[in-house]
């Protein structure tokens, strides 16, 4: 073997790879927010009984799950300004993950807006709330609270999805990792540092959402 480990290189820029990871927490705290409102719509779309409504939201979410999300990636950076839409590298990669992340939480939140107790939706009509003040003040709540572990779990996964942001140079913290591999060579220390940062960072979501969920958690 003969390799000495020396993280001086990596301690040199550990700033870079620190502003890489707020980048990359921005990125996914953004993409989990717009996905939200698109798994919303398409998830009520999706159990409405119009049929081009629940056909719009079947194709979107069944093109999206089925293709990888490097492709999509790919394709808003380099191919939407062939079709007139020109966006810079962060914002064509949060606009993909937003999609990404939407077609996801539209399976999420149809499975929350199923379980409902049909008894709900009669208790608001019973005293005279609209259709809209049902889902804004007694559906979109409760389900949600029933949703928060699947919702936690997708907010991590979309977090570790943001290092292939460095597809295209967005600087999160994959993108200085391989920058300071390939300046400094120290591989193992390199990747040994980067992938401890995503532990803890997950690790972190992880707890702090616990602690959401211990506090939402509807009473049996």
């Amino acid at each position: 073997m003969g390799y000495t480990l020396n993280f001086a290189a990596v301690w040199r820029d550990f700033g870079l790879l620190l502003s890489g990871l707020g980048l990359g927490l921005a990125l996914a705290v953004v993409a989990i927010g717009v996905g939200c409102v698109i798994g919303l719509i398409a998830a009520f779309a999706m159990v409405s009984k119009h049929r081009l409504a629940r056909g719009v939201a079947t194709v979107y979410v069944t093109a999206i799950r089925n293709t990888p999300i490097l492709v999509l990636i790919l394709f808003a950076y380099f191919a939407l300004p062939r079709l007139g839409l020109r966006l810079d590298k962060i914002e064509a990669f949060i606009l993909t993950l937003s999609i990404y992340a939407g077609a996801y939480l539209t399976e999420v939140f149809r499975a929350g807006l199923v379980a409902l107790p049909p008894g709900l939706r009669e208790a608001g009509l019973t005293i005279g709330l609209t259709e809209w003040q049902i889902r804004s003040s007694i559906t979109i709540p409760v389900m949600l609270r029933n949703v928060l572990p699947s919702l936690g779990n997708n907010f991590v996964s979309l977090f570790k999805d943001t290092s292939l942001a460095a597809a295209i140079s967005v600087p999160e913290l994959t993108f200085y990792a391989r920058k300071i591999n390939v300046e400094s060579f120290r591989v193992i220390e390199t990747w040994m540092v980067t992938s401890l940062l995503y532990v803890g960072a997950c690790s972190l979501i992880v707890f702090g959402l616990r602690l959401m969920e211990q506090r939402l958690r509807i009473p049996r």
